[in-house]
């Protein structure tokens, strides 16, 4: 069970990394780009979730038995506000990504969800180590295959990537809601 649900975890996490990716790859990226992207991304959602681990550890520890339905909440919130926010509402579009600061502020960005998944890690007492290794490993891979294959990809098929991503965060809150009350 914990297998799966750290799979179910932070293969939705990808799907964020990939639509940005491939929307840079969209606008064009030289190979230097791409590189710096590679970096940055996952160094951001590597670390985001330590910091929401923190956070979770603590409140986990204040809120005691209530830690898993609190849990269940945030991935479901999380889910939920993905589907609600209109993609075109959250930002004016991925920054061109040629400047460091550029990059940095997108990292930023679609590294905001990890914190949340950290949050939820220290309250479902998740082993950290795998999590994270499985996060920085997705996020290289799919910022790579994002931006070769952006010029491909519309910005249609951008916000359903987005949309699948909080369909199965929200999916996940409630298997695991589920599995919680049987138990």
């Amino acid at each position: 069970m914990i297998v799966f649900t750290m799979i179910a975890l932070v293969l939705p996490l990808g799907l964020d990394t990939f639509a940005v990716s491939a929307a840079l790859g969209i606008r064009g990226a030289s190979a230097g780009q791409r590189m710096r992207a590679s970096l940055l991304f996952p160094a951001f959602e590597a670390t985001m979730p330590l910091i929401g681990l923190a956070i979770g550890h603590e409140l986990g520890a204040a809120i005691g038995t209530a830690a898993s339905y609190a849990a269940i909440g945030v991935l479901l919130a999380l889910g939920i506000h993905i589907l609600v926010v209109d993609e075109d509402d959250r930002e004016p579009g991925p920054p061109n990504a040629r400047s460091m600061s550029a990059s940095i502020a997108l990292g930023l960005l679609i590294s905001l969800d990890e914190l949340a998944i950290g949050f939820t890690l220290g309250l479902l007492r998740l082993p950290v180590l795998p999590v994270i290794v499985m996060i920085a490993l997705q996020t290289v891979i799919l910022t790579q295959v994002g931006m070769r294959v952006g010029d491909g990809i519309g910005h249609r098929l951008r916000e359903r990537a987005e949309r699948l991503a909080g369909v199965a965060l929200a999916l996940l809150a409630i298997g695991l809601l589920i599995a919680r009350l049987a138990g």
